[in-house]
């Protein structure tokens, strides 16, 4: 994760800082800067890197439409990989890992396996976890446990991992839908397994197990590694607690009990770290923490049942010691919040604004509501005051979309778009 300074402090945000060189060298990452290699970015915090995605203010139609493309059932968001856009989905009883040309839209490879994934509650049927790529290679998880690594020159299938049966990877509510991080050579699984399988390390070019632990049932939040204290460290959300480890070897380093108090529930944001701060945030009555890491457990900052920012599936993003996400139930209508990290503090709030999804782009925050419309507003905590905003998708659009190489990739129910961010719509 990207550390972030305290209210007050400023850095430059068209450099790279050194703890941020650190671990994108720690990760082994092949990539270059301004892909968009894995769910919530390069850091895995919704940010991206520099501020030159953005180019002048937009038309009233908004960014222009570069292109579209029909796509299958899923959750599960795009990922920009240089001249690439991968996307994972479900067409008829096959969860297909599909290549695209970045500029055209025009696709350069499949591959895909079977699924016999049926939702209980009659909604999507397709992955949710989005793929994460390095060295050559895409790893994917699918919403009935099916891992998989493919090779992201030809789209050649390397291995694939059944967790149901290896495992015994647990269905959940949704399915699975942690998306699955490099860590070095290896891809952390969160299969939510039995007998020690809740979460799995395995080797990213041949799929061989190379550690696992836990009990727990897997939540709906994706894991996250940093440098923080110049260790690198691997936190997991489960479904009953927040969980420290050692990613050499899986060693479990601390265990902070954290879930909602209803069982009818899902903690779906993931973790933030933030220097050496974990922000943790869910609904369902749960709220959120700001914790200082400590290798033997963390110091509660901060934590708040309600009156902060309770998000349900979005994960927030920071800037300069503060934090903008969504509040509340999806299903009730969100409020768009603004945050003091340090303290919890709400400093704005846009009532009723909607769930959607968040990126920062240098100072600026680029929302994409669940209806599918696009807003960008300066990230400051003196109020929310969009200076652009345009419908550029259909309704509905929750996948967490990418920011590659001054293009937006997102995803409705069943198409796939490419916008231009950074001629201005022109």
């Amino acid at each position: 994760m990207t550390p972030l300074p305290l209210p007050g402090a400023r850095r430059p945000a068209s450099r790279l800082s050194a703890p941020l060189l650190l671990l994108l060298l720690a990760a082994g990452t092949h990539l270059a800067r301004g892909d968009w290699p894995q769910f919530l970015g390069p850091t895995r915090d919704g940010i991206v890197a520099g501020a030159g995605a953005f180019g002048p203010a937009w038309p009233e139609e908004g960014p222009r439409r570069l292109w579209v493309r029909d796509v299958g059932a899923g959750f599960s968001g795009p990922i920009a990989i240089g001249d690439k856009v991968v996307l994972f989905h479900r067409q008829g009883d096959q969860e297909v890992l599909e290549c695209f040309d970045a500029a055209t839209g025009r696709t350069a490879w499949r591959a895909s396996h079977a699924t016999a994934y049926v939702d209980d509650f009659g909604f999507d049927e397709g992955p949710r976890a989005t793929p994460c790529a390095d060295s050559g290679r895409v790893y994917t998880l699918g919403a009935e446990g099916t891992a998989a690594g493919v090779e992201l020159s030809t789209g050649r299938t390397l291995w694939v991992l059944e967790g149901r049966k290896v495992f015994g990877s647990r269905k959940g509510f949704f399915g699975l839908a942690p998306s699955p991080l490099v860590e070095g050579d290896l891809v952390i699984l969160v299969f939510g397994g039995e007998n020690g399988a809740g979460i799995v390390a395995v080797e990213g070019a041949t799929g061989r197990v190379r550690w696992k632990t836990g009990e727990d049932e897997a939540s709906y939040a994706s894991p996250v590694s940093a440098v923080i204290g110049g260790r690198r460290r691997l936190l997991v959300l489960t479904r009953e607690a927040l969980v420290a480890l050692e990613p050499a070897d899986g060693r479990q380093l601390f265990r902070f009990p954290w879930r909602p108090p209803m069982s009818a529930s899902v903690s779906a944001a993931t973790p933030l770290v933030i220097g050496e701060h974990i922000f943790l945030s869910a609904s369902y009555g749960t709220g959120a923490a700001w914790l200082k890491y400590r290798e033997t457990g963390p110091e509660v900052v901060w934590q708040a049942s309600q009156g902060t920012l309770s998000s349900h599936y979005a994960t927030p993003v920071a800037h300069e010691g503060f934090l903008y996400g969504f509040d509340g139930r999806q299903e009730q209508g969100c409020t768009l919040r603004c945050i003091a990290a340090s303290t919890g503090k709400v400093m704005w709030s846009q009532e009723r604004f909607g769930a959607g999804t968040l990126v920062r782009i240098g100072g600026e925050l680029l929302i994409l509501t669940e209806k599918g419309e696009l807003v960008r507003a300066p990230a400051t905590p003196e109020g929310f005051r969009p200076t652009a905003r345009a419908q550029v998708l259909p309704f509905l659009a929750r996948a967490h979309p990418a920011v590659s190489g001054g293009r937006l990739f997102a995803r409705s129910k069943d198409k796939l778009f490419c916008h231009d961010l950074g001629s201005g719509g022109r």
